[in-house]
């Protein structure tokens, strides 16, 4: 277990590595700490070429019941209203990240997919977290809310970006607007969730699910499909990705991971292919400028 994070644990299992909010005390509410560690950690995992899937999860019974506006006035904690000139500056230019939005862009750019196990409720920013992950795993009983009408303000973590992909405008429309909160069966109707568990099994189910895609699947093309998807889907028209994909599967069809899926296939045993993340991805990507 690495020692270097206070509000946070990560640990690498095989080649899974698990993150978990690390404050059940305080029902593991968010903190501008909590934030950076979490984007370093994110980081972390995304550079380390023997990481094929991260797991975001939470230590305690509960995900995380939003900021902890409590925690104001600790260091790196809170989010206590404060007159900073140089802050208000930074805002004004563009220059100033939000917390949430600190992680979720960070999980965004990630190579490595992302698997949400997730037990009781994910409130406010404890829901925008989850958006970016490739896929959510839920209790039966969880409760998630994006409730920031009903705090005075608006969405962070860009998730009035994501929600509406995955559960239709109306719906994030609804839930956005209200505040209200969600119950996961109405949830996993809408598409936010992936699959439902009694909360004893979520976290298995999220480790059995990582290490089948750690095992069975090519992590450059992991990589290449989930950007492709994230960057590409809502393109004004599929020239753009017609001209892409067709360089990448000119490319890809002549290495080496093409040649063990096609062998391991015919064997009928797991792959096993040597390319690594981020060291063998494409250099002529069109977002590796954006991310520079």
């Amino acid at each position: 277990m690495d020692t270097d994070y206070e509000q946070i644990t990560y640990r690498v299992d095989g080649r899974v590595a698990v993150l978990a909010l690390n404050r059940p005390e305080a029902r593991n509410g968010f903190t501008v700490q909590m934030s950076h560690e979490l984007a370093d950690a994110f980081e972390r995992a995304d550079a380390d070429p023997e990481v094929r899937v991260v797991v975001l999860t939470a230590e305690g019974p509960t995900f995380c019941v939003d900021a902890d506006l409590a925690a104001g006035g600790g260091k790196g904690q809170g989010f206590t209203r404060t007159d900073d000139p140089e802050l208000a500056a930074a805002a004004a230019e563009g220059r100033y990240q939000e917390p949430a939005g600190r992680v979720t862009s960070v999980m965004h750019r990630m190579d490595k997919p992302v698997i949400a196990a997730v037990r009781g409720a994910a409130v406010g920013v404890g829901s925008s977290l989850l958006l970016p992950a490739d896929f959510r795993i839920a209790a039966e009983d969880g409760k998630f809310g994006f409730p920031f009408t009903q705090r005075g303000i608006v969405p962070e973590g860009a998730s009035s970006w994501y929600l509406p992909r995955l559960v239709g405008l109306g719906t994030a429309l609804d839930w956005m607007i209200s505040g209200r909160i969600v119950p996961a069966a109405e949830a996993r109707a809408a598409g936010l969730l992936t699959a439902l568990h009694p909360a004893e099994e979520v976290l298995p189910a999220a480790l059995e699910l990582a290490r089948t895609l750690a095992a069975r699947t090519a992590p450059v093309s992991v990589a290449l499909t989930r950007q492709l998807l994230y960057r590409m889907a809502w393109a004004d028209s599929p020239e753009a990705v017609h001209r892409l994909d067709s360089r990448l599967i000119h490319d890809l069809t002549r290495g080496p991971d093409a040649v063990e899926g096609v062998r391991s296939f015919f064997e009928r045993r797991d792959p096993d292919f040597p390319g690594r993340v981020p060291a063998d991805l494409p250099d002529y990507l069109p977002w590796t400028a954006e991310q520079a």
